[in-house]
């Protein structure tokens, strides 16, 4: 595996970061600087924390950074818990993208048990 492109959990994640843009087009304006800015913020932070992570070279550091991805991860759910909640997106695309955040979630942990294993 020469680059972090090549991790099925970045793909997967990058995937989820695009949806996530398109998802925030249809916000109001008003939610420019506060739900909308954290949503991409965190879902930015998931791709980068993974890739960064993977060019230490160290799986101790890789480990910390895919932990903040995981981290932020759970925060984009929190995110879009709360648009839900304030009538900003509907049951139906809440569960579609808790369905993708899943998949990232499940693939990232397995990602973090492999390094793990890999540092003893």
């Amino acid at each position: 595996m020469n680059s972090f492109e090549d991790l099925e959990t970045w793909q997967k994640c990058r995937l989820l970061r695009i949806d996530i843009a398109l998802l925030l087009k249809q916000f109001p304006d008003e939610e420019k600087y506060r739900l909308i800015d954290q949503l991409k913020r965190a879902s930015r932070s998931v791709t980068a924390n993974i890739a960064e992570g993977h060019g230490r070279f160290h799986y101790q550091d890789n480990l910390k950074f895919c932990r903040n991805a995981r981290g932020s991860l759970n925060e984009i759910l929190d995110h879009l818990i709360c648009a839900h909640d304030e009538s900003l997106i509907t049951s139906q695309q809440l569960q579609d993208m808790r369905t993708k955040y899943n998949e990232c979630y499940r693939l990232l942990n397995g990602y973090i048990a492999f390094l793990s294993r890999k540092k003893e």
